[in-house]
């Protein structure tokens, strides 16, 4: 999720547990072999063993279209020890698309098998190869035969958001679809798309019959939401509470101030609030509070006046 799900708020969310892994945002691929400080860029957990701050691995997601400098990309960022690699074949994005990255490869099956089993070959054995997909371009017609594409060269798990690129982000997502792409794999197939709570979490594991699930924006809006899906499992109850995402809005303000330039920071603040405002009436107070505002100093101005600077658990710093 370009330019929102990053490193800064992998760190918070996976704070708040329930997260087994993450995928980071995608690290496009042209024609060049990348330099080892585009991949640590994007995901600088690599320079923490792959790993979260609270422990959670992360696989860098690498997008493009040409099989063989994406295999020479997966190689060098193999010797970077990530804990996985994710193909990207799911992107809607139109700049992605024009390009034929992302969505537009689905029209393509045999090209995606290319990349899967270039990729595969290029990355040792004990490192993970994994893809996302969607049903498809404009319609869901050769989603078996892709999702076999990738199956069938080597990629070891496949994640399904459960819609086209024409369908966009606009609900529903057809998760009965994603059991129709299970009959046809031999691999891990996890579910996605439109998953704002339990009960969302429920239907699509009735519908798609998967016991793994993907959330993106709907931990964004409610970063207790992973944690909700795995005590409902148990027959426990737990919702978190504004009172316990107050402190992780300062420690994210924190890693916002210390990783981003000044610039940018209230921007990013304020696109989290927008999220949790969905989710919680006091974020929306939080956000027409700061909805104009572009000085990082009016923040901190506003989080002592709400008397909510709670000490963060720094994060290592890494450079």
């Amino acid at each position: 999720m370009e330019g929102l799900l990053d490193f800064v708020l992998r760190d918070i969310l996976t704070r708040v547990g329930g997260v087994d892994r993450c995928v980071s945002e995608f690290i496009r691929v042209t024609n060049t072999e990348l330099p080892d400080r585009v991949f640590y860029r994007v995901v600088p957990e690599l320079l923490n063993k792959g790993l979260t701050f609270a422990g959670v691995p992360v696989r860098p997601q690498l997008l493009g279209s040409d099989p063989y400098c994406l295999a020479d990309n997966a190689a060098v960022l193999a010797r970077l020890n990530p804990p996985g690699i994710d193909l990207n074949f799911g992107c809607p994005a139109k700049v992605v698309n024009r390009h034929g990255g992302g969505a537009a490869l689905l029209d393509e099956p045999e090209l995606v098998a290319k990349i899967v089993a270039a990729v595969r070959r290029a990355v040792p054995s004990n490192i993970p190869v994994s893809a996302k997909m969607r049903l498809g371009f404009n319609d869901d017609s050769r989603a078996e035969e892709c999702a076999i594409a990738i199956a069938s060269s080597g990629a070891n798990e496949l994640v399904v958001h459960a819609r086209t690129k024409a369908d966009g982000y606009r609900p529903p997502a057809y998760w009965a679809r994603i059991a129709d792409i299970r009959a046809v794999v031999d691999i891990k197939v996890i579910a996605n798309g439109e998953i704002w709570n339990v009960e969302d979490a429920k239907r699509c594991q009735e519908l798609s019959g998967c016991d793994t699930l993907m959330i993106g924006r709907g931990m964004v809006q409610n970063p207790g939401l992973a944690n909700e899906i795995k005590n409902d499992i148990k027959g426990l109850a737990y919702a978190s509470s504004w009172q316990s995402i107050q402190p992780l809005l300062h420690d994210f303000w924190e890693l916002v101030c210390n990783r981003l330039d000044r610039k940018s920071r209230t921007g990013r603040f304020k696109q989290w609030l927008n999220f949790l405002r969905r989710q919680y009436p006091e974020a929306e107070v939080a956000y027409m509070a700061l909805r104009t505002c572009n000085d990082p100093d009016q923040v901190d101005a506003w989080f002592a006046a709400l008397n909510t600077l709670i000490p963060a658990k720094t994060a290592p710093q890494t450079h």
